[in-house]
């Protein structure tokens, strides 16, 4: 049994020990424990750092690309390693090193194909109040978006089978944990939860630079990525809302006309008539969407195949890859 522990990095050489000093050395049940950081296009001296430290896979973006497409590449690199468990955690020490065993004992067991980190968000004294109501409220989000009971979306704090890391697919170029639980939870992926702890800050988050612009953000991934894996549920509720304004609307001008009083209200008319032929339109797009999201998901069965056949012997040993 293999471990892979992947650290995405970007302009960490000053974080970037205290991470690694935190890892484990040895979990029961697992035969190997590797180390790999992604390098993120860093302009400090974070690759020659992790090779000082001990890193044993290093993958370099020559430039910066952002977080969710560094997760995505180490966990390409991590299959094709041979990782039968593959750990993301941040280079910044936010989460504890030793609960690692904690996250990925649910995998050895055979109980989760995924397995995320819950903090301890009340509890965490560096999260602003208005932060620990927006994570609350994002994850709430999520929870609907996805049929799951996660109830700390935005952790990083994850463990991966080799099987749910085959079927992983991210395609926004923001973050990776909200599209990721959703994506589970459609592809009835067994996912659970386990309460992790924290280590005091030792950096302002690099996500993002203000609680407004991650919500805003972060509300465009959850949209997205529903609108993507349930667009029938999505357009439907819409399209109904439309239809049903449109109803009311037209019930009241009928009201009006049958009292003698239509000729002032021809306006109510009008809107009635957009709004059901806008209701009816949004219907039809939400066909047209769950048409293409049945062919998506022909296509991860394809790549989830694809992936299988190039990374099922895990035989790669190249530790530095440029992308």
């Amino acid at each position: 049994m293999k471990l892979i522990i992947q650290i995405p990095c970007y302009n960490e050489e000053e974080t970037l020990h205290l991470a690694y000093n935190d890892l484990p050395k040895h979990i029961d049940g697992i035969d190997t424990i590797e180390y790999l950081i992604i390098n993120d296009g860093s302009q400090d001296n974070t690759v020659q750092k992790a090779r000082e430290l001990g890193f044993h896979h290093i993958v370099s973006f020559k430039q910066n690309k952002g977080l969710a497409k560094g997760f995505m590449a180490g966990i390409d690199a991590c299959l094709h390693l041979g990782a039968d468990i593959i750990v993301n955690t941040d280079a910044d020490n936010q989460y504890c090193g030793a609960d690692i065993e904690k996250i990925v004992r649910p995998i050895l067991d055979e109980k989760a194909d995924i397995v995320i980190g819950e903090r301890p968000i009340d509890e965490t004294e560096h999260f602003s109040w208005k932060k620990k109501k927006f994570q609350h409220l994002g994850s709430w989000v999520v929870r609907v978006a996805s049929g799951t009971d996660i109830p700390d979306a935005p952790s990083g704090f994850r463990a991966y089978s080799r099987e749910a890391a085959m079927r992983l697919n991210v395609v926004n170029e923001y973050t990776y944990t909200l599209e990721t639980i959703i994506q589970a939870g459609h592809n009835k992926i067994a996912m659970i939860s386990v309460p992790i702890r924290t280590n005091a800050e030792t950096r302002p988050s690099r996500l993002f630079s203000s609680m407004w612009k991650y919500m805003k953000r972060s509300s465009t991934v959850i949209t997205r990525s529903f609108v993507m894996y349930s667009p029938l549920k999505f357009f439907s509720t819409v399209g109904a809302i439309l239809f049903t304004l449109g109803a009311i609307l037209g019930i009241r001008f009928l009201v009006y006309f049958f009292m003698g009083e239509g000729d002032g209200h021809v306006q109510s008319l009008i809107l009635t008539a957009i709004l059901i032929m806008m209701g009816f339109q949004t219907f039809t797009i939400g066909l047209l969407g769950d048409t293409i999201a049945a062919n998506r998901k022909i296509m991860e069965d394809v790549q989830y195949r694809v992936r299988k056949m190039e990374c099922g012997s895990g035989d790669s040993e190249k530790n530095e890859i440029d992308k």
